[in-house]
């Protein structure tokens, strides 16, 4: 990706790390904020951050050279933006500050530049209305820390040209994040699961069931434990659809409209379609590979047990006092 070339604008938190990865992966990437003073400072803390992260072994030993020879600050937004072939806007998460931001970017980008926005909560056609020929831009969202989570949203706007998708999707791909398209709606998808699974959670401790701590331990010891290797659908289809619907039943009895039985759930097991047990569910694995999927959950879930047994447990809560030795 050496031929590339990348301007990220908003160079903070967010946008510093997806230009780390941009430019290790070995795209030219230039930074910009709202001044020069900030985009170098910037700069400055990324290398710095870099050199901490090989030293940790987070980054490739040669990670530094990397980004020193493919990493600049630039004086505007206006200079970084002058001949990149893709562009992600990643400033505060404020309309208004986007929309001035994208006008800047799409008046002095190239008239085929390629922008992306890393917003997390904003429609992407609300933000269309800024950008200059609309149809080359899109929602690239990256998550939080950009370095190191692999998953990236695609959301294109209803006037987004298709043939711009797969362009973003390899330049995701050379750094080695796996990326997904999403349609444009409130929450897009990542943030509309993750925000559904906090106000339940909150609604159980509110409700007196469980503290805040004995919740987390009960996800990241259960079904998130599980969430690594396989996604909502998966785990469904292993368990057996016709076992999700028994289990709506139960919820109903005391939440009949909060878990109402999925109207595409309750077709699948009408059909007699139950999962990998029957060969046809959500995702539709032979039945045939259910040896090979259950071999591979297993060798997973053992192999997970043994990266947490080795990092040990996170220091979310104070460290244990220490008894004065006299």
């Amino acid at each position: 990706m050496s031929e590339l070339t990348i301007a990220v604008v908003g160079s903070g938190y967010m946008g510093g790390g997806i230009a780390q990865v941009l430019a290790l992966s070995g795209a030219t990437v230039r930074i910009a904020d709202v001044s020069e003073e900030v985009a170098r400072k910037n700069y400055e803390r990324l290398l710095e951050e870099a050199r901490q992260f090989v030293a940790d072994g987070l980054f490739p030993d040669d990670a530094v050279a990397r980004l020193e020879a493919n990493l600049s600050p630039s004086a505007s937004i206006e200079e970084a933006v002058a001949d990149a072939d893709f562009i992600e806007e990643a400033v505060p998460e404020k309309l208004e500050i986007k929309h001035a931001t994208l006008r800047r970017i799409s008046a002095a980008a190239r008239p085929d530049a390629v922008i992306g926005s890393n917003t997390s909560t904003i429609l992407i056609a609300s933000l269309a209305e800024a950008v200059e020929r609309p149809e080359r831009f899109l929602g690239v969202h990256f998550s939080n820390p950009a370095p190191f989570i692999p998953g990236v949203e695609l959301i294109p706007h209803p006037g987004t040209d298709d043939a711009v998708l797969p362009v973003v999707e390899r330049i995701v791909a050379a750094t080695g994040k796996e990326s997904a398209r999403v349609k444009d709606a409130t929450g897009f998808v990542l943030n509309r699961l993750q925000y559904a699974l906090f106000h339940e959670a909150t609604q159980i401790v509110e409700e007196g069931i469980a503290s805040p701590e004995d919740i987390d331990t009960i996800v990241r010891t259960t079904f998130g434990f599980r969430l690594p290797f396989f996604g909502p659908f998966a785990i469904a289809d292993m368990a057996g659809l016709d076992v999700y619907s028994f289990c709506y039943a139960s919820l109903q009895t005391r939440w009949p409209e909060r878990f109402a039985t999925p109207e595409s759930l309750k077709e699948l097991v009408d059909a007699g379609k139950f999962g990998t047990k029957s060969g046809a569910g959500y995702l539709d694995v032979p039945a045939e590979r259910t040896p090979e999927l259950v071999a591979y959950r297993n060798r997973a879930y053992v192999a997970m047990q043994r990266l947490i047994d080795e990092l040990g447990p996170a220091p979310v809560h104070p460290a244990p006092a220490t008894s004065a030795v006299n």
